[in-house]
C-alpha cells in the first residue's frame, strides 16, 4: 500500500516542482497608460507593450487609465501586487512636477514604485513669430530686456511644461514676459502663427512643420545638446548653461517587485528600444533612452528637486 502511495504522490509531485519552478511570467502583464487612448503617450505603449509580450512570451495588455493629470493610473499601479504582472508608463508630470503641485497626491513618486528603466526624452523647440526680430536665444533675451513685459508667449495650459519653459527662460536669462494659456497646445501654436502672442514652446513634431512651411522660426531647442531633428537649431543651453527641459517617459514596476523581475524587464524593454522598426517609428524629435534601473531612480530624483525648485521659484500653481 505504501509503494501504490508512493506512486500516486510522484506525478503530482513532480508536477509541483514543474510549477514551482516556472519563472516569469507565467501570464498575461499589464501595462498602465495614466492617459486615455490615442495620444501621445499611448502611442509610445501600444509598440514597446506589442514587441514585449513577443519577448515576454506572454501578452501585455494596455490599460487606459486617464483622469486627474495621472494621479489614476498612478495610484492604481502604487497599489497593485508587486509580482510583475503590473507595470506603469509614466511622464514628467506625474512623477516630477504633479508632488510640487499637490501636496496630498495618493501615491508618491520614489516610495511606491520600482522604477524599470527610462524610454527617452522629446525636447520643445522654442519658436517665435517670423516678425520677430530675432534669430536666436541671445537675440531674444536682448530683445526682452528693452521690451520688459511686452512679449507674449502661449502655451498648451497653466502648469504645464511649456508654461514652466517660459519660467525658467525668464528667471536664467532676467527677463520678464507675459504668459498666455491656451486650452491644449494646438491653439497655443495656432495663435503663434498668426501673430497674437510672439514666441511658443512646443513639441517638435508639433512645431517643425510649422517652422519648416516658413510660417514659424526656430531658435531654440530645450535639449543639453542639439537635436537630431532639427540640428541647424541651436540648444538653448549653449546661450544660457544648465538650461534643460523635456517631457521624458519611463516604465516602473510597484515597489517591491523582485529585482530578478526588474531586471529582465529592463533588458527587454531596452533591446526593444533598439530595434530598428521600433526606432523609425518613434516621434520625430523623441530621443530613446534604456537606462538601468539605478539610474533611471536617480534621475527621478533629480527631477523631482529640479521642478519643486522651479514651480516654488516662478510661484505657478494649478487648481
Amino acid at each position: 500500500m505504501q509503494k501504490l502511495a508512493n506512486l500516486v504522490a510522484l506525478p503530482i509531485l513532480i508536477l509541483s516542482l514543474q510549477a514551482f519552478g516556472q519563472s516569469y511570467p507565467t501570464k498575461p502583464v499589464r501595462l498602465i497608460v495614466p492617459y486615455p487612448p490615442g495620444g501621445g503617450t499611448d502611442l509610445l505603449a501600444r509598440p514597446i507593450a506589442q514587441k514585449l509580450g513577443v519577448m515576454l512570451g506572454q501578452q501585455v495588455i494596455v490599460d487606459n487609465r486617464g483622469g486627474a493629470n495621472g494621479a489614476i493610473g498612478m495610484e492604481l499601479a502604487a497599489k497593485a501586487s508587486p509580482d510583475g504582472y503590473t507595470l506603469v508608463l509614466a511622464l514628467t508630470a506625474q512623477l516630477a512636477m504633479n508632488p510640487a503641485f499637490h501636496r496630498a497626491l495618493p501615491y508618491d513618486p520614489v516610495r511606491d514604485y520600482a522604477p524599470v528603466t527610462m524610454l527617452g526624452k522629446t525636447p520643445y523647440l522654442l519658436t517665435v513669430h517670423p516678425s520677430l526680430p530675432v534669430g536666436s536665444t541671445r537675440d531674444l533675451i536682448l530683445l526682452a530686456k528693452t521690451r520688459p513685459g511686452q512679449l507674449a508667449y502661449s502655451s498648451s495650459g497653466n502648469g504645464g511644461i511649456p508654461h514652466l519653459a517660459g519660467r525658467m527662460l525668464e528667471r536664467a536669462a532676467g527677463i520678464t514676459m507675459v504668459h498666455v494659456p491656451y486650452r491644449g497646445g494646438g491653439p497655443a501654436l495656432r495663435d503663434l502663427i498668426a501673430g497674437q502672442v510672439q514666441l511658443n514652446f512646443a513639441v517638435i513634431p508639433a512645431a517643425k512643420p510649422h517652422v519648416d512651411a516658413s510660417k514659424l522660426r526656430a531658435i531654440g531647442v530645450t535639449t543639453v545638446r542639439r537635436s537630431k531633428a532639427v540640428p541647424g537649431v541651436a540648444a538653448i543651453a549653449e546661450t544660457l548653461p544648465g538650461y534643460e527641459v523635456s517631457t521624458w517617459f519611463g516604465v516602473l514596476a510597484p515597489a517591491r517587485t523582485p529585482a530578478s523581475t526588474i531586471n529582465l524587464l529592463n533588458r527587454e524593454i531596452v533591446g526593444i528600444l533598439h530595434l530598428p522598426e521600433v526606432r523609425n517609428g518613434l516621434p520625430v524629435g523623441f530621443e530613446p533612452d534604456g537606462s538601468a534601473p539605478e539610474a533611471f531612480s536617480e534621475f527621478i530624483r533629480r527631477e523631482i528637486a529640479k521642478w519643486e525648485k522651479v514651480i516654488r521659484e516662478s510661484g505657478v500653481t494649478v487648481e
